[in-house]
């Protein structure tokens, strides 16, 4: 039996019967790897079409500062305000998520609070970053917050989250106030299909897909796991719980950039990815106190900066009491906590228009006051 029959046989008998007929999940694997060419360079990522106006203010080799909002004039008066800096994911896309067209845009609706205001953006990885670790991009981190003057508000989303609470109990006198949405931070804390399937499958698959992906987690190789790779009028519709008319320019001009977006997925450094499963998903060391954040443990119940969580009702990756239960981790009064579930999906809790409309307004108020 060759290596590739091994793995497929693998994935039938460890990995899908919680979820799908045995039969079926053969059939995926199959498609899969059909699809994957290793040794075929991914295609090259367009440039990002950004939905609100920004520059890059500090470029690193991973990552990007970008600014959303204008700079004081020299004796404008205007009081100093602590900046926000909203953590995008680490994941299958890019930042866009928080900023991805008119009308569903996470970064209009902090900026309409006025202030300061960044984003981080990830880049794809390259052949030279295959080996950075999360402690890499923890140090990335460090460098941005330094960069906007040494202290932050934090907005952690989904993966961005927890690289947010981590940082914070690493840096206590750098954070502020976190707000943290749809975020893995007790991943025992109430299972999603994403963290049952990556809790129950062994990490030499994941180590195998690392190495048929030459050293990355390839997004376009995520994509097809996860089935994302079309989507109908309809879905992206759901999605944004868009109040346009499906047939309008307008929704059409939004279904375009979510395309853009959805098509352009990043690959991850195979070092990172590992990491990430198995101490975030598989052995749950946020929320025991057990994960070493640049050589020192990251202790939660040491963070004491206000708190909002929110979660999404039917989120498919994290679900809400994966957020929710940073409330019982962390030494931040319970007066200083606030938590919301609004209805949505993940992705919708980012760019959908009932949580744009609902939640988010709220959280930029209480960001800064």
């Amino acid at each position: 039996m060759s290596r590739k029959d091994d793995f497929e046989s693998e994935w039938k008998n460890l990995f899908w019967p919680s979820y799908f007929a045995a039969e079926a999940g053969l059939t995926f694997a199959r498609n899969m790897f059909a699809a994957f060419n290793p040794r075929q360079p991914p295609p090259a990522r367009p440039q990002p079409v950004w939905a609100s106006p920004n520059e890059i203010v500090l470029r690193l080799g991973a990552a990007r500062l970008r600014r959303f909002s204008p700079v004081p004039k020299p004796g404008s008066g205007r009081k100093e305000e602590t900046p926000i800096l909203v953590c995008a994911p680490l994941a299958l896309h890019d930042a866009r998520v928080a900023d991805l067209c008119e009308g569903h845009s996470l970064m209009a609706r902090l900026a309409a609070g006025g202030g300061p205001l960044y984003l981080v953006e990830w880049l794809s990885a390259e052949k030279n970053q295959i080996f950075r670790g999360i402690d890499d991009y923890l140090a990335d981190l460090n460098v941005m917050v330094d960069e906007i003057g040494g202290a932050c508000h934090f907005v952690g989303l989904c993966q961005g989250g927890w690289l947010s609470l981590a940082y914070a109990a690493r840096f206590p006198a750098k954070a502020r106030k976190l707000a943290i949405a749809a975020a893995p931070i007790d991943t025992q804390a109430g299972d999603s299909p994403f963290s049952a399937l990556a809790r129950s499958t062994p990490m030499e698959t994941y180590a195998e897909l690392v190495r048929l992906g030459d050293g990355f987690a390839r997004g376009a190789h995520a994509q097809r796991f996860w089935g994302l790779t079309a989507q109908s009028d309809e879905q992206i519709h759901a999605l944004l719980d868009s109040a346009l008319p499906i047939e309008s320019e307008a929704f059409r001009a939004c279904a375009a950039m979510f395309r853009a977006w959805s098509e352009s997925p990043l690959d991850l450094p195979g070092a990172f990815y590992l990491e990430v499963v198995e101490k975030l998903y598989k052995r749950d060391e946020l929320a025991r106190g057990e994960f070493v954040a640049l050589g020192k443990k990251a202790d939660l119940g040491a963070v004491r900066n206000p708190l909002f969580l929110i979660g999404a009702r039917d989120d498919e990756i994290a679900t809400p009491q994966q957020t929710l239960a940073c409330s019982q981790l962390v030494g931040t009064p319970k007066k200083e906590i606030r938590e919301r579930i609004v209805p949505g999906s993940h992705l919708s809790l980012f760019f959908g228009n009932q949580a744009l409309t609902r939640v988010w307004p709220e959280v930029a108020a209480w960001l800064r006051n």
